[in-house]
């Protein structure tokens, strides 16, 4: 009898043990994957201002440099103008990079688009780090005139336009 519950107390501490180790497997560390980007009007200029914010390491992996070389900068400025258009009213718009800067995990980059007097519609494709990452999730949020507005973009969904 004795020895029958011992084996059963051995059974039921490997059970334990096993689901102990599939909660633990379960909390295995998952990479959350996307860029902010914060779009101003700047009516005294007509300009739009755009700050994105992006993951160092994302980044860095995507156009394939250590983010603390002296090409770095260049690289996003390449890399943000082949995955990031404007259209206002309908009409391209020209993005001039502005500058980036790195701090710890995080590298914002700021770029701007002028000649903008009126705004009626904004279109925006935005791929930034959807080629590296399928489940990237790129958020854009617009400020124009007292509005506020958001898209988000993902693989599938690259393009996105607003009314004002």
């Amino acid at each position: 009898m004795i020895v029958n519950l011992l084996s059963e107390m051995k059974k039921s501490i490997w059970i334990t043990g096993i689901s102990a180790l599939f909660v633990l497997l379960s909390f295995t560390y998952v990479d959350f994957f996307s860029s902010m980007t914060k779009v101003d009007y700047i009516d005294g200029s007509k300009t739009l201002k755009f700050t994105t914010k992006m993951n160092t390491n994302h980044i860095s992996d995507a156009i394939k440099i250590n983010p603390n070389t002296a090409g770095f900068e260049a690289e996003v400025k390449r890399y943000v103008n082949n995955n990031f258009d404007v259209y206002v009213n309908g009409s391209p718009k020209t993005i001039t990079f502005t500058g980036s800067q790195v701090s710890g995990e995080t590298v914002w980059v700021y770029f701007e688009t002028g000649g903008v007097s009126d705004i009626s519609t904004l279109k925006i494709k935005n791929t930034i780090l959807l080629g590296a990452f399928p489940k990237q999730i790129n958020l854009v949020n617009i400020a124009y005139k007292g509005s506020q507005k958001t898209m988000n973009f993902q693989r599938g969904k690259e393009v996105n336009e607003i009314s004002f």
